[in-house]
């Protein structure tokens, strides 16, 4: 790893922290384009860069989802009793999720990254609110949230995102109170992203890449991130009451559009 991608990295780690506290973003939207980026410059196989992206940045979700829970957990926020119920399927459709991109080209990917980048951009360009019912929460039944656990697994599996942009809208659309919602989320972040990497890891050692059972994650570039994203995040959160955030959220909203762009001309490229 060279000394101008150890600075990439750290100033990724550094911007994605930031931009998390403040404005409550997946790591996925912001970490796998630019990772693409970085491991495209560093001469990273190109049929494996999507894959690795998506992976990498799916594993730093698992350190700071972490401090993100712990934080939410002393406010007593966290519905752990729809984490319990959710959890059984959101470790099932990690894995199914693994093992769907595994098998897809990284065009295809790279495609859908982009559609779904530009979707989360349309939406925080237009402002979209969550609505947060006054009546009782109208939840389903054990099988119907294990059923939802598996979909927002595959979904945050194949994008290397944390569950929040499936999660909090569910449970929010449900009757669950906005802060606790979000707090749930925050704790559904883990087995998500423990779920989704360690299908990266079994996929890679069951294809026979080079690396084994990490081939599919770049265990520097992880540990690289991980120590600047977590630093930066509760400065995100302080500045989030400090700065005009809808302003801000445009912004970001244009970034993701360019980002989606970025990840839809490398698809053209055949890379």
């Amino acid at each position: 790893m060279t000394a101008t991608t150890v600075v990439m990295l750290l100033l990724m780690g550094c911007g994605g922290g930031f931009l998390a506290g403040l404005l409550g973003v997946g790591g996925g939207m912001v970490l796998v384009p630019f990772l693409v980026m970085i491991f495209d410059h560093a001469g990273h196989d190109p049929a494996m860069v999507v894959q690795t992206a998506l992976a990498t940045a799916l594993a730093t979700i698992m350190f700071t989802s972490l401090s993100s829970m712990r934080a939410h957990h002393r406010k007593g926020a966290v519905q752990w009793h729809l984490v319990w119920l959710l959890a059984p399927g959101i470790l099932v459709g990690g894995q199914l999720g693994s093992r769907i991109v595994a098998w897809l080209p990284g065009q295809v990917l790279a495609v859908a990254f982009a559609l779904f980048v530009g979707w989360m951009g349309s939406r925080m360009l237009r402002g979209a609110r969550r609505v947060e019912p006054d009546v009782p929460a109208r939840l389903p039944g054990r099988l119907g949230l294990a059923v939802v656990g598996t979909g927002i697994g595959v979904l945050s599996a194949i994008f290397g995102a944390g569950g929040g942009f499936v999660t909090v809208p569910f449970l929010n659309s449900r009757g669950v109170p906005l802060p606790k919602a979000i707090a749930t989320s925050a704790a559904c972040g883990f087995p998500i992203a423990f779920s989704g990497t360690l299908g990266y890891m079994v996929m890679g050692w069951w294809q026979g890449l080079p690396g084994g059972a990490l081939a599919y994650l770049d265990v520097r570039a992880l540990f690289t991130i991980v120590p600047m994203s977590m630093l930066f995040a509760p400065v995100g959160a302080y500045m989030a009451h400090r700065l005009p955030v809808p302003t801000l959220k445009r912004a970001f909203a244009c970034l993701l559009f360019g980002l989606a762009g970025y990840m839809l001309v490398r698809a053209t490229r055949g890379a």
